[in-house]
């Protein structure tokens, strides 16, 4: 499984804090994905009925859970935002402006320092200012998350809905992002052990699954 982690919030916590926690997750590729434009990625979620611990792991409800109704124990959530504590916020159209230069100025910046030629770093901006002459365009019809540690500066994953009106996805800029892979090893862990097929989309999970089962490597 690829988790995906916002790059930003990550050079925060290392460069300020000093400390060992890396960047805000954003999604994980067990949602469905698609690279749009070579910019961005578009991750497709949906509003799911949760009880209390619930984990999400990207796989769709079955009919019993949609039939179920809400209870003092149950909640509508939407799945991505749920699965990694997303964090609404706002914007006007002004503020947003602000924000985003100083963000693209801090992507620039990393691809420059990443060693990216003046050629890559020129095809980014120019994407960029189609990119988000989009979403300029049409403001009002986005929603704003930011990741669980409410960095300022970090990414702000955008919220919309597809032409039906009620299918919601997120986009989120494929450059602010890392990608850290959590997998099995396979040939020393015991299969039949239903800890080690347990699927959930959270790194946090998978680390307490660690204090258990020293056979699962992140890395």
């Amino acid at each position: 499984m690829i988790i995906y982690r916002d790059l930003i919030s990550g050079e925060h916590y290392h460069k300020v804090e000093e400390s060992g926690r890396e960047g805000d997750e954003f999604a994980s590729d067990a949602y469905p994905i698609k690279e749009v434009d070579g910019f961005s990625y578009e991750i497709d979620c949906q509003m799911i009925t949760i009880k209390e611990g619930d984990v999400d792991i990207g796989a769709n409800p079955s009919a019993e859970e949609q039939a179920e109704e809400l209870d003092d124990t149950t909640e509508r959530v939407n799945n991505v935002v749920h699965s990694f504590r997303l964090q609404s916020t706002s914007f006007d159209k002004k503020s947003y402006m602000t924000y985003i230069k100083g963000y693209l100025k801090a992507l620039k910046a990393r691809l420059q320092k990443a060693g990216k030629s003046d050629e890559e770093v020129s095809a980014f901006e120019k994407a960029a200012q189609v990119h988000f002459k989009k979403i300029i365009g049409n403001f009002k019809d986005w929603e704003f998350y930011t990741g669980e540690s409410m960095n300022p500066d970090g990414m702000v994953a955008l919220l919309n809905y597809r032409e039906d009106g009620i299918t919601p996805y997120f986009v989120l800029i494929k450059d602010g992002l890392e990608e850290y892979k959590v997998v099995i090893n396979s040939d020393i862990i015991d299969k039949s052990d239903p800890l080690t097929t347990m699927p959930v989309d959270n790194i946090e999970d998978y680390t307490k699954m660690i204090w258990f089962r020293t056979n699962w490597i992140i890395y």
